[in-house]
Formats: structure tokens, sequence, C-alpha cells
């Protein structure tokens, strides 16, 4: 099955809100894809709600220019802004979430991967310490101990209604997420992902060198800076539609 590419609402900025649109539209049986940019914000998981800082900290950065908005998945914090591709995918899962949840973010993986081929920057899948929001399905460009993280995956799944389930009342909506670091200032993004993480008290702290965007990992050949979006923007479109779904876990 292929997937049905949505427009991001210009007027919705809240990833929480497009989020629940998605899973809505899962819901009724479609199986969608999304491609969108924010306006300069920081994304965090509900598990934040928890530092006694944060509504304050939330509140002092809406101020100078940088909302915080919640999402439903897990993780850590995710800077966003112009530069950062976000790519959200839901569809309905008939098997367990224990069963397929690999299976999503190796398709994910696969996805993002096969597109930065295309325009000629190789990854693979690992964990980066010391990069935000870190997790053993990142993307990372480079090796070993010079890997540096360039994509970022999370999942959230919910049960899907009951007239999509199963006989035996089987069926899921997962909403599938990679955040792609493009052609964003990585230094000013993590930057702001260390001030906001200094300000409710976490302790956490990230390192602008274990991050590298699409541009960087150009080095300047190819693709110039202003039709680089255009071009990722379609080579995942591509890839979106060459790779299928994920049926089984694998």
């Amino acid at each position: 099955m292929s997937f049905e590419f949505i427009q991001p609402d210009p007027t919705v900025h809240d990833p929480l809100q497009a989020e629940h649109t998605l899973l809505d539209l899962a819901a009724r049986g479609r199986t969608v894809a999304q491609l969108w940019e924010a306006p300069r914000s920081l994304v965090v998981p509900r598990s934040y709600l928890r530092y006694p800082q944060f509504e304050s900290a939330r509140c002092a950065f809406l101020r100078g220019g940088c909302p915080v908005w919640l999402r439903m998945s897990g993780g850590g914090l995710v800077p966003q802004g112009p530069g950062i591709l976000n790519l959200s995918l839901a569809y309905f899962v008939e098997q367990q979430p224990s069963q397929m949840s690999e299976a999503v973010y190796m398709h994910l993986c696969e996805v993002i991967g096969s597109a930065l081929r295309g325009i000629g920057v190789t990854t693979h899948y690992q964990a980066v310490d010391g990069s935000f929001c870190d997790g053993r399905f990142n993307l990372a460009w480079g090796v070993d101990t010079d890997a540096r993280k360039i994509a970022g995956t999370a999942q959230y799944w919910r049960q899907a209604p009951a007239a999509m389930r199963t006989s035996d009342g089987r069926g899921h909506l997962v909403l599938a997420h990679a955040v792609l670091l493009v052609s964003a200032d990585p230094d000013e993004a993590n930057q702001r992902a260390n001030a906001f993480e200094e300000a409710v008290g976490s302790g956490r702290r990230y390192d602008a060198n274990k991050i590298v965007t699409v541009l960087q990992a150009l080095g300047g050949a190819g693709i110039g800076r202003e039709p680089l979006m255009p071009a990722v923007l379609a080579a995942i479109e591509d890839s979106l539609t060459d790779i299928p779904l994920p049926t089984e876990a694998q």
C-alpha cells in the first residue's frame, strides 16, 4: 500500500495537534505521510512535565521567540526550525507493538537512508552518544567514534478503532516520525537545546560535534543550500513510493 501525502496546515505549529490529525486519518483506514518544517522551536516528550521549572522555562523561551511544544512519542528534546525536515507517517498495523516496533524503525531508517544515498550521503543506524534525543535508531554519518547523528526517529502507538481490528481484536495505529538535519545551523540548534535543558535543570548537555547536517555531509559538493531542501523532499517522496511498508517483525 502506498502513502498518501498530506499537505501540512501552515496555521498549525503545535506538533501534538498535527500528530492527532494524522492518526485520525489513519483511523479512517488511510496510510498517510507528511513532510514539514516547523518555525524555530523546541519539541519535548510529555515526560518533561515532571521538571518543576518546566513551565517557567517554557514561558521564558516563548518570550524569546522559541515556543516549546509537547509530543506524544517518547525520547528527548528536539530542536526545530528552518532547515530541519520532519517526516511523519501514520498507518494501521495488525501486529502488536512488541512484534513490530523494530520493523517500523527500520522502515523509517531505510526510507531516509535510501533518499540520502540518492543525493550522495551514505548513512547507517546507530546510537550517537552526546547527541540530542539519542537512540539506537538514529541515522548517522561517519564511522565508529567519528559518527555524527544526521536524523533521529521516534514512534507512538495506539489501539485502532474496533471496526479496524481483526476478529481476535488485534490492530494498532502507529505514528512513525523522523527528524532530518538538512541545512540548519547545528551549533545554534545544539546551543538552544542545551539552554533549555539547563533552564529545566535536567542535567543533560549535548555536544554539537555529535550532529551533522546533510549540507555538511555533502561538503559543498553537488547541491547548494538553496536547492538542497527541495532535492531532499523529492528524494524522500520517491523513497516512500519505492520502499514497502513493514509487514512483519524483522
